[in-house]
């Protein structure tokens, strides 16, 4: 087992594993460059988390930018 980060969908392409383990949103990338899911590890979520006064005190702002990233998807 070795770490990598980047673009680790090369790997398998360039010979330097068999197999990846990687975040997979949409699949493209693995399309892209004629790879295949196996199988699915577990479901990840990607979570906003403030400290309670950054919440109080920058709600509106805080909202404005949740709204914002679920629009952009």
């Amino acid at each position: 087992v070795i770490k990598l980060s980047g673009n680790i969908e090369l790997a398998p392409l360039v010979g330097l594993a068999e197999v990846i383990i990687d975040l997979v949103s949409t699949g493209r990338t693995l399309r892209e460059n004629n790879l295949v899911a196996i199988d699915e590890i577990t479901e990840a979520t990607a979570r906003l988390v403030a400290n309670r006064v950054s919440y109080r005190v920058k709600y509106d702002r805080l909202l404005s930018f949740i709204e914002a990233i679920k629009n952009s998807r």
